[in-house]
């Protein structure tokens, strides 16, 4: 069953990364309750950088649940047992977390179709230096790189609202392009 777990959102604020203060809204925060989605977003939601995130065709972030394994034994991995093990949903910046779809269920032109609103998938997530210090090791965008573990941004074709525990239905649209293909070809530079 595909389903939504869980809503994040989060203000722009400043945080200390390599000694300097850099603004960023990565760090999202659950939320209950009603979400309104707008075509920007969802309200209450922020991006720091509009050159990368947000927008028209990033306005929502949407995350697979089933890849948390894989960071909490990438942080072990990287000494960082303890410190935050449980990774809360949202820990990856996304604004939603989704069960039941990985990247590669998902094309360029799909619609999740939830009961009060329509979001499109349009591209991945590219990881950034902000990913790097919110998980907590150097690593974490090339290992993202390596693994296809992205996410994928959304469209929002029908204003509405989201609840967490809500099903969705992915509506496929012109299936020319699937996110690990379009995520591959991104990550080059990242693989070097």
């Amino acid at each position: 069953m595909r389903q939504l777990l869980g809503i994040q959102t989060a203000h722009a604020r400043r945080v200390n990364i390599h000694g300097r203060a850099v603004l960023t809204a990565i760090h999202k925060q659950h939320v209950t309750g009603l979400v309104t989605v707008q075509r920007l977003g969802l309200v209450g939601d922020e991006q720091a950088d509009l050159s990368v995130h947000g927008g028209l065709d990033k306005a929502v972030y949407a995350y697979p649940s089933a890849h948390y394994p894989f960071w909490q034994d990438q942080r072990a991995a990287a000494g960082l047992c303890g410190i935050d093990d449980a990774l809360a949903w949202g820990s990856l910046g996304e604004n939603l977390t989704l069960s039941g779809v990985l990247e590669r269920d998902v094309w360029v032109g799909d619609v999740l179709r939830f009961s009060h609103c329509a979001l499109r998938v349009t591209q991945p997530r590219e990881p950034c230096y902000k990913f790097n210090a919110a998980m907590g090791f150097n690593m974490a965008g090339k290992r993202m790189a390596q693994n296809g573990c992205c996410g994928f941004y959304l469209a929002v074709d029908e204003p509405g609202s989201l609840q967490a525990g809500e099903s969705f239905e992915l509506i496929p649209g012109p299936r020319r392009l699937g996110i690990p293909e379009m995520f591959a070809a991104k990550m080059t530079k990242h693989l070097r």
